[in-house]
């Protein structure tokens, strides 16, 4: 139970060469990451899903503890290693607006902060930056920055083909979270990505909190070309079953195997 109102920050290892070679890069920076705490006094225990969970004063905080422990491990913060967000809004917002950081914002105030964010680092990816049913502020943060950082609607979408098509008609977010266990079906999963794809969307693989060693997700991802996975910290036997098994798909096919890196994300087209 941490301070922070942001659910989770991430790293994304955008350029290595193959997927070994980023996971290698984020369990240094993991392991970097605790001793940078460590020094600092901060706590060290950790989330469902393996992260770290300190007290801190202000979201920017932790980003700049990810960026100290980056270079600490030896990578430059947006060149070799950039950073993502899972903001989960909808849970800080109420009665239309949004209870952060002490005070109550409008959806375009949080649009603007997220802006700063952009601006001042190396962000890639923010996911569910405002409320599920905010269509109109999801519509304007996707005007705003999304030819700049990848706005994820997990939330938002919940895996359903109703919902993502309504989202591509009215140019909410630019990518999916995809969660097979969340919409119910395979069918209704692939459906789901094909129509993402289609539309030119990202999508973004991902577990859930209460996962088991289960790899089904590790497989879905490069069967389905998503190019993004979020599966955990590189602690928990269930988040590592994942990303063991996507080492062992890269060994099996070898010079086939593609990885994405920074040609997954809006910031570096072009």
């Amino acid at each position: 139970d941490s301070n922070v109102d942001i659910q989770e920050f991430m790293i994304a290892p955008i350029g290595a060469e193959s997927f070994s070679e980023a996971l290698r890069w984020g369990a240094e920076v993991y392991h970097t990451l605790k001793k940078v705490l460590k020094n600092k006094g901060l706590a060290t225990g950790l989330g469902d899903e393996g992260g770290f969970a300190p007290n801190l004063g202000s979201n920017r905080e932790a980003l700049d503890l990810i960026l100290e422990a980056i270079k600490e491990a030896g990578y430059t913060p947006g060149e070799q290693i950039a950073l993502a967000l899972d903001v989960a809004a909808s849970e800080f917002y109420k009665d239309g607006s949004y209870s952060f950081e002490g005070k109550e914002r409008t959806a375009a105030e949080m649009t603007e902060y997220y802006a700063e964010l952009v601006e001042a680092y190396p962000l890639v990816s923010i996911e569910d930056p405002l409320f599920e049913d905010d269509w109109d502020g999801w519509n304007t943060i996707t005007a705003k920055l999304g030819d700049k950082v990848q706005l994820v609607g997990d939330d938002l979408f919940v895996t359903n083909p109703e919902r993502l098509a309504r989202g591509i008609e009215e140019n909410s977010a630019n990518a999916l979270l995809v969660k097979v266990n969340q919409i119910g079906s395979l069918t209704e999963t692939l459906d789901a990505v094909e129509l993402a794809q289609r539309n030119g969307f990202k999508c973004m693989m991902s577990h859930r909190s209460g996962e088991t060693e289960d790899v089904t997700i590790a497989d879905l991802a490069v069967a389905t070309n998503c190019g993004q996975i979020k599966t955990g910290a590189p602690a928990r036997s269930e988040r590592v079953a994942k990303y063991n098994q996507l080492l062992r798909i890269e060994e099996i096919l070898d010079d086939a195997a593609v990885y994405a890196g920074r040609s997954a994300f809006p910031r570096f087209k072009g």
